[in-house]
């Protein structure tokens, strides 16, 4: 069989050729790699000569490419374009990473020379990125138990594998989940308030699910969201509430309730196991926050702050609700619909004034030419690129000089294969071998609303915010120039990570910005000053609602992460954590058979655990940042040069503390994020 990972790719750009890779080409060649990998390690481990930086910290970076080659496909896909035998696949392979990675991290003889190498380090005349690798290289396998005793190494193992099958297994039952449900409506009557396209894409998606002359809802985003925001049939938007905040919740085999339990016991027990108190405490060693007690102190001043405001946008949505004659207690599934109609009122503005300027074309032809204006890059859309699925594009990164700097992909439509959400991911990291340039293959994936059988694809706004902030993600691994691809683009600390993401969505406010692309699809005008106004004015509209919403989810994950092993070991009800996180900050009347926790993939499916905070930390960071542009001009070309050369290039070649202040000048301060919420 010819296996296309064991070949040089005759791809453009070497990109994967996805259109040759089949499910039963994985393990072989995953196998291969890992028996590669090993004799790669084994030469550095038994290597006679004596330890160096470059025969054993850089061969240690060197070594397996092959595994990387493989696994970057493999799981990119199981998130973006899966299905039964890939995620079969995920499950035998994820275990067999792990107990190689425990190997690699446990092995000895390896260690002892990564430890002559440390302990040496002043006298090697090492510059700062090659100091960070070390640092980086030295800290990973410390915390990986490279210095336990021979039973705690054998559980620590024990533990890593189960981590790795259980949060393969949580994602994989929210998914199944999520694509299981489907809810038929019958009569054109109860589809009143929701806009025309999305009763379109309903009767569409009836008729591909073999139910033509009715309407059918799903739970994923695009399906979904207009339902709670827009249908004036309560019980329609109560259902579909329902069954979104009870996916993986039924005591079937898809119920994620002992996973979420086991999950947080064995992240504790690591924890424990390498002399921290909790898993919480283990993360943020590795953080801007440092500390547990910094990031509840950052959540409590936050809270304190947004809280009673938060309370006073409840109230007054209570009056408006009395004001349009509404006698029911004001639940979950109110909450969007008033809130928009409330927002309408107030601004005379809601998303379908504005979808109209919002045509997915000209919104990605718009954030192509704010990098191009920002950063002096441009996109040239190849078709010769092979791709995953018809859906996906494929674009040339090309520099100032006309030269291909990276390969960009995106893929913006839900389908049964992918999960939701939106992310952004990498196929090949930026790096350099023997002076030259390796460029990066990056992508984002959404969940955008696709066109109808009328309508082309119009994003509402916070879609196309989120496009520009994936988009920032993305322009992270494009833009990276480091040496070591450890180092290069997004691997940076997780609470800095989102900083080039959210200081993006700034642009969205700005008519500057907007004039290069939000242009009416039927006769191209513009969007109208006065709606770039009311968008600004209605960007805190709620704000304070949200913060608290985005900081009880954070109170969670310190729930679930910042306990000692003991306790977490006698923790039995997900439902009980889940309360007592929210009780305070609970603004509705609780709704039984919901949880959050169970589809809570940010920390139990992804990297997020002990780490959501991160998103409001960030956004100091941008609210900071981003004050600078406003002052100097939004497309000012010093400071996006600046901005480009100290955050987007330099990856995790420094700390990022340093590379904030080399861009800034100062540390950040959060009156800039206070005031742009209106918590000031």
């Amino acid at each position: 069989m010819s296996n296309p990972f064991l070949t040089v790719y005759n791809t453009p750009f070497e990109v994967p050729p996805f259109h040759l890779i089949k499910n039963e080409h994985y393990m072989p060649a995953l196998n291969q790699a890992i028996d590669e990998a090993r004799e790669e390690i084994e030469n550095i481990a038994s290597s006679a000569a004596p330890a160096t930086f470059e025969n054993t910290i850089e061969a240690l970076e060197k070594s397996g490419a092959l595994m990387e080659r493989v696994t970057s496909v493999l799981f990119n896909l199981n998130s973006a374009e899966t299905n039964d035998e890939l995620q079969g696949v995920a499950r035998e392979a994820s275990p067999l990473l792990s107990e190689f990675d425990n190997e690699v991290k446990q092995n000895t003889r390896l260690w002892e020379r990564i430890k002559a190498v440390y302990e040496n380090r002043a006298q090697l005349s090492l510059n700062g990125e090659q100091l960070m690798l070390l640092d980086k290289t030295y800290k990973g396998f410390v915390r990986s138990g490279a210095d336990l005793d021979g039973a705690k190494k054998e559980r620590y193992k024990e533990i890593s594998i189960e981590l790795s099958r259980l949060s393969l297994q949580f994602g994989e039952n929210l998914l199944a989940e999520t694509n299981d449900f489907l809810y038929l409506v019958e009569s054109k009557e109860d589809l009143a308030g929701l806009p025309k396209d999305v009763i379109s894409r309903a009767a569409g998606t009836a008729k591909q699910k073999g139910h033509e002359g009715k309407w059918a809802f799903t739970l994923q985003a695009p399906s979904y969201m207009p339902v709670m925001e827009y249908a004036d049939n309560r019980s329609l938007r109560e259902r579909l509430y329902k069954a979104y905040m009870c996916k993986a919740l039924k005591g079937n085999e898809r119920d994620n309730q002992e996973i979420v339990l086991q999950l947080s016991r064995l992240r504790a027990e690591k924890a424990e196991l390498l002399g921290y108190e909790t898993y919480a405490e283990y993360v943020l060693e590795e953080r801007m926050a440092e500390a547990p007690a910094r990031v509840e102190d950052f959540l409590t001043d936050l809270m304190t702050r947004a809280l009673p405001k938060a309370k006073e946008e409840v109230e007054e949505l209570r009056a408006f609700m009395k004001e349009l004659g509404a006698e029911h207690e004001l639940q979950r599934w109110d909450w969007a619909y008033y809130s928009e109609k409330l927002r309408k009122k107030k601004y005379d503005l809601d998303d379908e004034l504005t979808k109209p300027y919002f045509k997915l074309e000209n919104v990605i032809s718009g954030v192509f030419q704010t990098a191009e204006r920002l950063f002096d890059i441009s996109f040239r859309r190849n078709e010769g690129i092979p791709i995953y699925h018809p859906d996906v594009q494929a674009y040339e990164v090309l520099d100032s000089k006309g030269e291909v700097t990276a390969i960009f992909f995106a893929d913006f439509f839900p389908r049964d294969g992918k999960r939701g959400g939106a992310w952004m991911t990498s196929y090949r990291d930026q790096k350099k071998e023997g002076g030259q340039k390796v460029i990066p293959h990056v992508s984002i994936v959404c969940n955008f609303t696709p066109s109808s059988e009328d309508v082309p694809s119009l994003l509402k706004f916070d879609e196309v915010t989120t496009l520009f902030h994936e988009f920032g993600h993305a322009l992270h691994g494009m833009l990276a120039d480091t040496r070591y691809a450890s180092l290069s683009g997004t691997h940076v600390y997780w609470d800095f990570v989102e900083l080039p993401s959210q200081i993006l969505e700034n642009w969205c406010y700005e008519k500057e910005c907007l004039d290069l692309f939000a242009k009416h699809f039927e006769n191209g005008e513009l969007i109208p000053a006065e709606y770039v106004k009311r968008l600004k004015k209605s960007a805190t509209y709620h704000e304070a609602y949200a913060t608290v919403r985005q900081l009880s989810f954070a109170a969670l994950d310190m729930s679930w992460h910042n306990i000692p092993f003991e306790k977490a070991g006698s923790l039995a009800d997900v439902m009980a954590v889940e309360q007592e996180a929210f009780a305070s900050t609970d603004l509705f009347p609780p709704v039984p058979n919901t949880n959050m926790s169970v589809q809570f993939g940010h920390i139990f499916a992804g990297g997020y655990a002990a780490g959501y905070y991160s998103y409001k930390w960030a956004e100091v960071l941008d609210a900071d940042a981003f004050s600078v542009f406003l002052e100097k001009g939004v497309f000012d070309k010093a400071t996006a040069l600046s901005f480009k050369e100290n955050i987007l290039s330099k990856g995790g070649t420094e700390h990022p503390m340093t590379l904030y202040k080399k861009f800034r000048g100062k540390a950040p301060a959060p009156d800039a994020l206070l005031k742009r919420a209106g918590l000031s």
